[in-house]
C-alpha cells in the first residue's frame, strides 16, 4: 500500500463555503485525517514541498464549496434496469439488487455528491451498502437510511391485490395497526435504519394514516433514537404528521395554509422534491405521455404547487430542505440530476444560488444525521468538498451531471473521478 498523505491543501480558487457567506478568495484550506483543520493564509507550518506528507490541490481560477446532499435518493429500488435483467414484478433478486445499489452510489459520488437521505427501499439493502462504504470495502457517499415504507391499505406502494399481501421484493411494508407500526419500527431498528419512513396516499387525494398511528410510530422511533420522515402530499396527513411530532416532512405540495402554519409551529423542515415532477414534464414534452408512462397533467399540477409552497414556506419560517428522488424510475439516473433540484429552487422558489446551495449544504446535513459536521468549509467540520471549473453562483446548472468538476473529496480522500463502468471498484480488504 502507498504512503497516502495525511494532510491536504487546497490552494488559491474562490470558496463558497456554504454558511450563505459571499464567495471569497481562497489562499489555504487544509485538511488533516478527515476534517478541515484550517481556512485562510496558509500556516507558516505547513511545508508545501513535503510532498510525502503533504498533498496539494492548485485550484486557481476554479470554485471550492462543499460537497452537495441529496436529501432524497432512492437506492434499491430496482434501476437502472440493465439489459438482460430477467426479474418478475418488483426487485426479485436481493443479491443482485444490492451489487446494483452499490454500483450506483458510486456514480453518485462523482457527480460531487458526498452525502444522500434513502428515505426507503428494498429489504435491507441500504443498510448493507452504507455499511460497505462506512467500514472502506467501497466507496460512496455518506449514507443515512431508512427501511421499507410503513404503510396501511391504500397508501403508496401498497400495489399488490390483498390476497397477496406484501411480498419481500417491495417498498411498502403493510401495517394496518398502531401496534403492528411499532412492531416494525423495532424491527427495522434493530436490523440497523437510521430512520423509520412512513407514507400517506400517493397522490394526497386522501389521508391514509391516522395521526395517532403516526404519533405512535414517532414516539417509539424517538425512544429509540431513530428519526421519522413521512410522504405526505395531501394536506389532512401534513397536519397530522407535524402534531405528531415527525422529523421531515417530503412533499406536502396540497398543503393548505393552515396546514404550514402547523408545519411552523412545530418546526420541522419539508424536502418538497420537485425534481421529479419536473423531469416527467420535461420528458413528457419531449417523448410524450405514453413512453414516460405517468399522468403528465397531473404532475404538472403537483409541480406548480410545489413552486407556490416554496413561497409560503419560506414566508413562514419554514426550512426547506434539497431532495431530488433519484433512483425512484428509470429517467431519474444515478449521477445526473441530484442538482437539479437547485436550479428549481433558483428559477421556481426565487432563491438566490448562493442561498440554494446553502440549503444543498449547510441545511441538508441535518437530512444525514450531521447537522453542524458537513455541509459547510470551515474549521473542525468533516472534510466533504467538490472543486469546480465554473462558477455555480453565475449558472446554478454548472453543479448538474458533475460536469464541470475537477476535484471531489469525502472524508478528506480525494476520489479519483475517472470512469469506471466496467467495475465495481471494491476496495480490497487489505486496505
Amino acid at each position: 500500500m502507498t504512503n497516502t498523505p495525511n494532510t491536504l491543501v487546497i490552494r488559491n480558487g474562490t470558496v463558497i463555503d456554504g454558511s450563505g457567506a459571499p464567495a471569497r478568495r481562497n489562499d489555504a484550506i487544509v485538511v488533516e485525517g478527515n476534517r478541515i483543520k484550517h481556512v485562510g493564509a496558509l500556516p507558516p507550518d505547513i511545508a508545501l514541498d513535503d510532498r510525502r506528507n503533504v498533498a496539494v490541490i492548485d485550484a486557481a481560477g476554479q470554485w471550492i464549496m462543499p460537497g452537495l446532499i441529496d436529501a432524497h435518493c432512492h437506492v434499491s429500488y430496482g434501476y437502472p434496469v440493465i439489459k438482460g435483467e430477467g426479474k418478475g414484478r418488483g426487485t426479485t433478486r436481493p443479491e443482485f439488487s444490492t451489487l446494483k445499489a452499490a454500483r450506483s452510489v458510486q456514480k453518485v459520488l462523482r457527480s460531487g455528491v458526498t452525502g444522500i437521505s434513502v428515505p426507503g427501499g428494498t429489504w435491507f439493502t441500504d443498510v448493507g451498502v452504507r455499511d460497505a462504504i462506512k467500514l472502506g470495502l467501497m466507496e460512496g457517499p455518506r449514507m443515512y437510511v431508512a427501511g421499507r415504507m410503513i404503510v396501511t391499505y391504500g397508501c403508496i406502494e401498497d400495489d399488490e391485490p390483498s390476497w397477496e399481501g406484501t411480498p419481500d421484493h417491495s417498498i411498502g411494508k403493510l401495517c394496518n395497526t398502531g401496534d403492528e407500526m411499532v412492531t416494525e419500527v423495532r424491527r427495522q431498528g434493530k436490523h440497523g435504519v437510521n430512520f423509520i419512513k412512513m407514507a400517506d396516499s400517493r397522490s394526497g387525494e386522501s389521508q391514509m394514516l391516522a395521526k395517532e398511528e403516526i404519533a405512535a410510530v414517532v414516539a417509539e422511533a424517538h425512544r429509540r433514537n431513530l428519526r421519522v420522515g413521512i410522504h405526505s402530499r395531501g394536506a389532512g396527513s401534513t397536519r397530522a404528521a407535524a402534531e405528531a411530532g415527525v422529523d421531515w416532512i417530503i412533499h406536502a405540495d396540497l398543503a393548505t395554509d393552515r396546514d404550514l402554519e402547523a408545519v411552523a409551529k412545530a418546526g420541522m423542515p419539508i424536502i418538497p422534491t420537485a425534481t421529479f415532477l419536473a423531469m416527467v414534464v420535461e420528458l413528457g414534452q419531449k417523448v410524450g405521455a405514453e413512453q414516460v408512462q405517468l399522468d403528465i397533467n397531473r404532475m404538472k399540477r403537483h409541480f406548480e404547487a410545489l413552486c407556490v409552497l416554496m413561497h409560503k414556506a419560506r414566508k413562514l419560517g419554514i426550512k426547506l430542505l434539497v431532495g431530488t428522488d433519484t433512483g425512484n424510475n428509470t429517467f431519474m439516473r444515478y449521477g445526473e440530476v441530484h442538482a437539479k433540484e437547485l436550479e428549481i429552487f433558483v428559477k421556481y422558489g426565487d432563491y438566490s444560488p448562493l442561498e440554494a446551495i446553502s440549503a444543498a449544504t449547510r441545511d441538508n446535513a441535518y437530512a444525514i444525521g450531521l447537522q453542524g459536521q458537513v455541509g459547510e468549509l470551515a474549521p473542525g467540520k468533516l472534510a466533504d468538498l467538490i472543486v469546480l471549473d465554473r462558477d455555480p453562483l453565475a449558472d446554478i446548472t454548472v453543479l448538474q451531471g458533475g460536469k464541470h468538476l475537477t476535484h471531489v473529496i469525502k472524508d478528506g480522500k480525494i476520489v479519483d473521478l475517472a470512469p469506471r463502468e466496467e467495475m465495481l471498484t471494491f476496495r480490497e480488504a487489505a486496505e
